[in-house]
């Protein structure tokens, strides 16, 4: 089996239904897979071959769909990135990965436009060319073969690369394999009940290994209905959701508590949803309340994992919601093993601190081109997360800080996160992010950068003030910074990286 018979298969068998809805047209599995083929032929006859690496920049679109099976059925790799990437995000990746093709959706193509001249690759866009040495996607369509490619790709062959969020500085590709992304897949459907009645919304980034391959590669194994959105808002989440009866759907917390808010969200009929997943960072116990109640809702669901594990981890389930929010769970998913180990490879005790590591059938094959950085990564088939954890008393595990962002000042470790989430409690900070800068005496001391939407004159005394008898006082930052906005990627997460380098330089 590999993903893209998984499309062949269901236009056989499920020839006339409904398999991809966008928001300008519904197609049938039959449809998608005869485009798929014509694509795979036409890439076949300009000299894309097994192995070839071929980047995907799009949004959720039909065209995504076409080309993200299109290249894997001719044994090719797919590398699917972020619509929101930078010109020169890109021309890393362009550079890292070494592909030989690009295929780009017209409307995020101003940021590939200055790399056309530059890189003599096969250039594909869905719109109008902008360059002579670019080509147009439909061309493609109608002069590719609709005879049927049948891919010959086995499980251990690789499928995809997904690039890391680059939180800690340059990206890296993550090597997946059809056996890594199949075996989460199949997770995926068995942990939410999915099945050939489920209709999945896809609004966050299929460029994603959550979105991508827990929900948009599950949902194609069982012949479910997917509905794309190019983009996300609130209002269109609970429309869509309404409307084509969703069943299953996963975004980030926030996109959930942006819809909380809205007023229409007392009207519109959600009652089809059997999982409401999320993932990327827990809901506090309030949050929960508050999205079960608007949503009215028992379905929630929490999900942990990397996408050097395919994704893979642990779950909240919907009934564990009522007392461990902010948990990721008790055990690990389908086809997934967890431990929590300390700094000699030792299990810990409940309420110490350690690092999660996971195993299974969705771990990576490897970063591409940095076997340094996989072998210290991987050891003995584990995959070391860098995650900081606990767990309490009945076994559930609570997620405290990304090693790299653990601070050691006098040789007493202090976790990043715990400070945040509780200045973050107070009602004129907007945003903070916490970090260990030199000090000569002991190693580190804590700082804090805070965003606010006034001057606060005395920032120091305040935060001080607010977090005295919240936290124990070696955790109190001794450094304070107002700033405008806190570095962040394109998926959201902070850059500390860029804040602890400023420090640093001084």
């Amino acid at each position: 089996m590999n993903i893209s018979e998984l499309l062949a298969r269901n236009a056989r068998k499920f020839p006339n239904k409904e398999g991809f809805i966008t928001l300008n047209g519904r197609y049938s599995y039959r449809e998608v897979d005869e485009k798929v083929n014509q694509l795979a032929n036409a890439l076949q006859d300009q000299g894309i071959s097994r192995g070839d690496k071929v980047i995907l920049f799009s949004p959720n679109t039909i065209e995504f769909v076409y080309s993200y099976f299109a290249v894997q059925r001719i044994g090719a790799i797919i590398v699917p990135i972020n619509a929101k990437l930078s010109t020169e995000e890109i021309r890393y990746i362009l550079e890292h990965s070494e592909a030989i093709a690009f295929i780009g959706d017209e409307l995020v193509w101003p940021q590939v436009t200055p790399l056309v001249e530059k890189y003599p690759i096969l250039w594909i866009t869905t719109g109008s060319p902008s360059h002579p040495n670019v080509e147009i996607l439909n061309d493609f369509f109608e002069r590719g073969s609709k005879k049927p490619v049948v891919s010959t790709a086995k499980e251990d062959d690789l499928s995809t690369m997904l690039y890391t969020s680059g939180s800690t500085g340059k990206p890296k590709g993550v090597l997946l394999s059809q056996r890594n992304i199949l075996s989460v897949a199949i997770m995926m459907c068995i942990e939410t009940e999915m099945n050939e009645d489920s209709r999945i919304l896809h609004m966050m980034p299929l460029s994603h290994s959550a979105p991508l391959h827990l929900f948009f590669v599950a949902g194609t194994y069982v012949g479910a209905t997917h509905v794309l959105a190019p983009t996300f808002t609130p209002s269109l989440l609970l429309e869509l959701v309404a409307s084509e009866k969703i069943t299953h759907f996963f975004g980030a917390p926030v996109a959930y508590l942006l819809a909380a808010k809205q007023p229409e969200i007392e009207k519109v009929d959600l009652s089809s949803m059997k999982r409401w997943v999320y993932g990327g960072a827990p809901l506090s116990p309030t949050e929960v309340q508050l999205i079960q109640e608007k949503f009215k809702t028992n379905a929630l669901m929490c999900v942990y994992g990397l996408t050097e594990a395919g994704p893979n981890g642990t779950y909240l389930s919907p009934k564990d919601h009522a007392i461990k929010a902010g948990s990721i769970g008790k055990r690990a998913a389908l086809n997934c093993e967890i431990r929590i180990v300390n700094e000699e490879g030792n299990d810990i005790q409940p309420g110490e601190v350690g690092e999660i590591i996971l195993y299974g059938e969705g771990n990576m094959a490897g970063y591409y081109k940095d076997e340094e950085k996989t072998k210290e990564t991987m050891k003995n088939g584990w995959l070391y997360t860098g995650d900081m954890a606990t767990y309490d008393e009945d076994g559930y595990i609570w997620i405290v800080d990304r090693k790299k962002d653990m601070i050691i000042s006098g040789g007493v470790n202090i976790y990043p996160k715990e400070i945040e989430d509780t200045l973050k409690t107070h009602p004129d900070i907007e945003d903070v992010a916490v970090v260990g800068v030199p000090h000569p005496d002991w190693g580190e001391t804590v700082k804090a950068y805070i965003v606010t939407s006034k001057k606060i004159e005395n920032l120091e005394e305040m935060c001080k003030q607010f977090l005295e008898g919240k936290l124990a006082n070696f955790k109190i930052p001794k450094l304070y910074e107002q700033i405008d906005e806190l570095p962040r990627n394109t998926t959201g997460k902070i850059l500390k990286y860029q804040l602890r380098k400023k420090e640093y330089a001084k």
